[in-house]
């Protein structure tokens, strides 16, 4: 290729120099061109040698280096068969170590099942001579045994859920005790002090003369603007104002004696004196809501809430003040809250509104309850206050620790030694269901109510309950108290069982 390329190139110089050269100058360049062309000759069939060697070299290359790698694979093939052959000896010989165990396997497991059989055989001659001897049947054999069994287990799961409880009790007791006498300690409260009726003093007998006026006409007015009964007896130099309503009996003392004081007792008179005592009446309620609020440190309340709290100064309920029954309720979730490391002011606050209902439960039809969680969520009180409310006599579930705490604060209230006072009749029928309840259960001897029916003592009896069974007496008792009984407080379930060897010397 190389010789032809140069070939060409001089045949196009050579046209060329022909037609650029001038005619006389032909023969000269003819013979020029053919010393070139003897060159070119020349120099391509060296060029041509040269190329033919190299290539003879390379090709004689090659051909070693094939050889020579031909050679490695073969021995590294010779190498390969070598291990595999090793490898296949290896394995025959592990394969016939293998048979010969699997052969004394085979021998052992034959050995084995024959065992078994005898074993099985063994223990149906066994189980029949037992059911010959014991006159039962296996599976009545089985029966009894897992009767025992049960009854063991069931011992022993009583006895563990009676330490656990026992355990889980004095701890819960202990704490629980330890912040309710703390809240307890730094709350002082009010005896019951509230009746339904005022006793009005006058300076003199003769103005009850003045006070019933000519025909009746000035007691008639003042009872039928106030809605309160005028009480005038024998009593000396003292007047009896009755209500259920402690507000309208609060307006008409207030009229009253403002109509005592000034001396001129007739309709229109008294008239204007009630009109200026309900006023009255209004700023005190408003200024007694406005100190709970500041002496519970509790801010931001509605301006209807603060004079529905204030009414409540003249709400009792069992005799005992509401408005001081909700600061009480207050200060001890309040400080249970502190103690158990949640928000006080909170608590606080659900306290103080909790009977907020009562102040207006005579004019809205349902419990006080229903209606205090009514009003605050009216007044824009948060979720938790009105849970709280509304939760705090178990109608529905409490859906914080706070409503809970609220619970917990109003039963303490209610239930304190001189908080409220229970009619002679209903305490009584209280303390003979409790004993009926008791008496109702299996294995009871006897119930005795004590310690104002915040304890029952219940003698069960021996043979048929025993000191494990004990713990689910009390158990299922206190369940049946908590769904039929109402009660202030908690009331102790104190379950004794007594075993007497009596014996006779003749």
């Amino acid at each position: 290729m190389i010789i032809i390329a140069f070939l060409l190139l001089l045949f196009t110089t050579i046209v060329y120099i022909r037609k650029n050269i001038s005619n006389a100058n032909v023969a000269k360049s003819e013979e020029k061109a053919k010393k070139i062309v003897e060159e070119a000759k020349k120099d391509a069939e060296s060029a041509k040698k040269e190329a033919i060697l190299e290539a003879k070299e390379e090709v004689h290359k090659l051909r070693n280096d094939l050889e020579k790698e031909s050679r490695e694979r073969r021995n590294e093939i010779q190498r390969l068969e070598r291990r595999n052959i090793q490898r296949e000896e290896a394995l025959d010989k592990k394969g016939e170590v293998l048979e010969k165990k699997e052969e004394g396997i085979n021998k052992k497991q034959q050995e084995l099942d024959k065992t078994e059989q005898d074993i099985q055989n063994l223990y149906a001659e066994q189980r029949q001579e037992l059911e010959k001897i014991s006159s039962l049947t296996s599976e009545e054999a089985k029966e009894i045994l897992l009767d025992e069994t049960r009854k063991e287990v069931r011992h022993d799961l009583a006895l563990m859920v009676k330490e656990e409880e026992t355990r889980i009790k004095e701890e819960s007791n202990k704490k629980s005790r330890e912040i309710i006498a703390y809240a307890i300690q730094r709350c002082a409260a009010d005896h019951v002090a509230e009746t339904t009726v005022h006793v009005v003093s006058l300076p003199n007998d003769e103005m009850k003369g003045r006070i019933i006026g000519r025909e009746g006409r000035n007691i008639r007015t003042l009872e039928t603007l106030t809605g309160v009964d005028l009480i005038i007896d024998d009593t000396p130099e003292a007047v009896i104002l009755s209500a259920f309503d402690p507000i309208r009996r609060e307006v008409a003392r207030i009229a009253l004696e403002k109509l005592i004081v000034d001396g001129r007792i007739h309709p229109a008179r008294i008239e204007e004196m009630v009109e200026k005592a309900k006023k009255e009446v209004e700023n005190i309620i408003r200024e007694e809501g406005e100190q709970a609020t500041f002496e519970t440190g509790i801010h931001g309340l509605h301006s209807e809430l603060i004079r529905l709290l204030g009414r409540l100064k003249y709400r009792t309920s069992y005799g005992q003040n509401v408005l001081k029954h909700s600061m009480e309720v207050a200060y001890l979730a309040g400080l249970m809250a502190s103690e158990l490391g949640i928000d006080p002011s909170l608590a606080k606050r659900a306290g103080l509104l909790h009977d907020i209902g009562k102040a207006v439960d005579h004019e809205i039809e349902g419990p006080h309850a229903a209606i205090g969680a009514e009003v605050a969520k009216k007044y824009k009180e948060s979720s938790i206050v009105v849970n709280a409310i509304e939760a705090h006599h178990g109608d529905v579930e409490p859906q914080s620790l706070e409503a809970v705490l609220v619970q917990a604060a109003d039963a303490i209230s209610a239930a304190r030694p001189g908080a409220r006072r229970e009619t002679l009749e209903a305490y009584i029928k209280r303390l003979e269901k409790l004993e009926q309840i008791a008496n109702e259960c299996e294995g009871v001897e006897k119930s005795f109510a004590i310690q104002a029916g915040r304890e029952i003592r219940i003698m069960v009896k021996p043979d048929e309950i025993d000191d494990v069974e004990t713990v689910e007496v009390a158990r299922n008792l206190a369940k049946r108290v908590e769904d039929e009984l109402e009660y202030p407080g908690q009331i102790k379930i104190n379950v004794i069982r007594e075993t007497r060897a009596i014996e006779y010397a003749k």
